[in-house]
């Protein structure tokens, strides 16, 4: 079988942020790292805040000016981020200008969480915002001077036969 595109990325030398992982005709998936992928610590996203800040990802920017290019918001099984696929007509400085937006979102977030009703979601009772801010608090940082020039993986991230 062919080899999907994320698994030919050397994981052991990723590190925390944004790249673009693969362009699909006009969709641009993006790889929101937000956690170290294998670890030592063992520290990946939480289910629950995974799952809050899934929602409030999803729902900011779909609605922003953009919803209309948002494809899709996503979070990997990993638990080490989430995948955003966009239009290509967003840029890639947009792109990272609203994941910089989403993490304040969740940060000044309080209330009801979007989604959240046990008939709008299949798992309603997995849930936690405060754990969702955290996650929000951590990443911060990494993606406060993000630019575009930092979305191409690092030459050491790629193995050869990753095609973007």
């Amino acid at each position: 079988m062919k080899q999907i595109t994320s698994f030919t990325i050397n994981h052991d030398h990723l590190k925390r942020g944004m790249y673009i992982s693969r362009v699909d005709g006009d969709v641009v998936t993006y790889d929101i790292r937000m956690k170290l992928p294998n670890n030592p610590e063992g520290d990946y996203l939480e289910e629950n805040a995974l799952h809050t800040f899934e929602h409030l990802f999803a729902t900011y920017v779909r609605n922003t000016p953009f919803s209309d290019d948002i494809v899709y918001v996503g979070p990997m099984g990993c638990r080490t981020g989430f995948y955003f696929l966009t239009r290509d007509t967003i840029s890639g400085a947009d792109a990272i200008c609203l994941v910089q937006e989403t993490l304040q979102f969740v940060l000044d977030f309080s209330g009801e969480i979007p989604g959240g009703k046990r008939w709008e979601c299949g798992n309603y009772l997995a849930h936690d915002l405060d754990g969702a801010k955290a996650v929000a608090q951590e990443f911060q940082p990494v993606m406060a001077d993000w630019s575009p020039a930092q979305l191409q993986y690092p030459q050491d991230v790629l193995n050869g036969t990753a095609s973007v």
